[in-house]
């Protein structure tokens, strides 16, 4: 299998209020049509999706028990030039709702970062590396 990542699926409760969330976070819509019942952003490379899917319709797809809490096991990262931008960018998911998890800070491995939930909880990291640029 080539090593590849098409769409990151996340399970939400309020599939508009999470669709407002991300487009509020400054999200672009992938698809305009259907978004009643799936929600699709695209990301960087426009070559990648995040979709938002009613929680319990993915876990039905997925054949899984929707019932579940506390940590899933799963971060999404999304990196930034500089810890000014860091915290810029944690104000600005706080600002349109989502929960602030971990204020930004330096960490261990040498760079700055934080974290925020979204609407359901699903955990993103902010963070500078200063090792690598993957902004």
């Amino acid at each position: 299998m080539k090593s590849k990542v098409s769409i990151i699926s996340l399970g939400v409760k309020d599939l508009q209020a999470s669709r407002k969330f991300y487009e509020d976070l400054g999200f672009e819509l992938a698809v305009k049509e259907n978004t009643d019942s799936i929600v699709f952003f695209k990301l960087r490379n426009e070559a990648m999706l995040l979709g938002l899917y009613p929680w319990d319709k993915l876990a039905e797809d997925a054949e899984v028990e929707a019932a579940g809490s506390g940590f899933r096991g799963m971060t999404i990262a999304h990196n930034e030039s500089s810890p000014e931008a860091v915290d810029k960018v944690l104000d600005e998911a706080v600002n349109c709702g989502a929960k602030l998890v971990k204020p930004g800070k330096k960490v261990f491995w040498g760079g700055y970062s934080g974290y925020f939930a979204d609407l359901d909880g699903h955990l993103w990291e902010v963070a500078h590396n200063p090792y690598m640029d993957l902004t």
